[in-house]
């Protein structure tokens, strides 16, 4: 429950600004000594904040802020916590529930990048996956890069896919996550820069309304080396929200995407949730919100959703 702070004059104060607090709920430890130290951070600046609102105890929790940016009410708290494994995320609390949700999926929604993993069954893993860490962090052209590592794996049987399926970890807080936007009424995409066969098996799995990725040239049961045009890229990717939103009748402040790659981070600047999940330093450094600490859940604490309304 909120309690609004009265001004010099008497009259309520509306709070413009939200600041989400949360860790990895694996661990918890989020404590209300944090929570007092980053009021007391937003107060020290001028900020009228009210008592917090927990979201999911020891977990996540919003403070509402009146009388500074999200850009200073979250430098503040950060300065606050120091190196305490924390997320913290400031926004404007006007709109926060998105309507459309575009997110990546390897590394994002899947812990891992299936295209490495794929590679382990041609003993080619390590290579493959260094290519991948660089295209990802914006160093190399990632149409070049992705062509030149689909190259090495053909001759590659079809099985390969099946069996890089069956081990591909979906991130913690993944399915709940997309079952409570759904339910929500939120439209969910995937668009990556991985291939449908995998894309198209985590949609159902999930709940996914639909998704975008590459497709895997394959003949007589192998891979042929190839993928088809036009490649799913950065450009794509953003084009797919903003075309998405149109669509639907959105403007991009009511849109959410997330992602960790250089190929994201077009459509995370655009969108008015974009998030930089457990992102490549390049990305992390470039978001205006990121996620170091959290599990995917915390897109649902990020829009204000508290535990009791998550789909278990």
């Amino acid at each position: 429950m909120f309690f609004r702070v009265r001004g010099a004059t008497g009259d309520v104060c509306s709070m413009d600004v939200v600041v989400t607090l949360l860790t990895d709920p694996a661990r918890g430890g989020l404590e209300t000594a944090h929570l007092t130290a980053a009021r007391a951070a937003l107060e020290a600046l001028g900020g009228e904040t009210v008592r917090p609102d927990w979201l999911d105890d020891g977990i996540a929790a919003d403070l509402r802020v009146d009388g500074l940016s999200p850009e200073q009410a979250e430098a503040a708290v950060r300065q606050a916590l120091g190196d305490a494994a924390l997320d913290v995320a400031a926004q404007p609390l006007a709109g926060r529930r998105k309507a459309l949700l575009v997110a990546d999926m390897d590394s994002t929604l899947v812990t891992t990048e299936t295209l490495d993993d794929l590679a382990a069954h041609a003993g080619l893993k390590e290579t493959i996956a260094a290519i991948t860490a660089r295209a990802m962090n914006g160093e190399l052209d990632f149409t070049a890069a992705l062509r030149e590592r689909v190259g090495m794996l053909k001759g590659l049987p079809v099985a390969a896919l099946e069996e890089t399926w069956a081990h591909t970890p979906l991130t913690p807080g993944a399915e709940v996550t997309l079952k409570t936007l759904v339910a929500h009424g939120t439209r969910c995409l995937i668009v990556s820069g991985g291939f449908t066969f995998f894309t198209s098996r985590l949609a159902e799995r999930c709940g996914f309304h639909g998704h975008v990725a590459n497709v895997l040239g394959v003949a007589d049961g192998v891979l042929t080396g190839t993928v088809a045009d036009p490649i799913v890229d950065r450009t794509t990717k953003l084009t797919t929200l903003t075309t998405e939103a149109a669509r639907l009748g959105l403007a991009l402040s009511a849109c959410a995407a997330i992602g960790d790659g250089a190929n994201d981070l077009p459509m995370i600047q655009a969108a008015g949730l974009g998030v930089a999940f457990h992102a490549k330093p390049s990305v992390a450094a470039a978001a205006r919100l990121r996620i170091d600490h959290g599990d995917l859940t915390a897109l649902l604490y990020l829009q204000g959703y508290h535990r009791t309304e998550f789909s278990l």
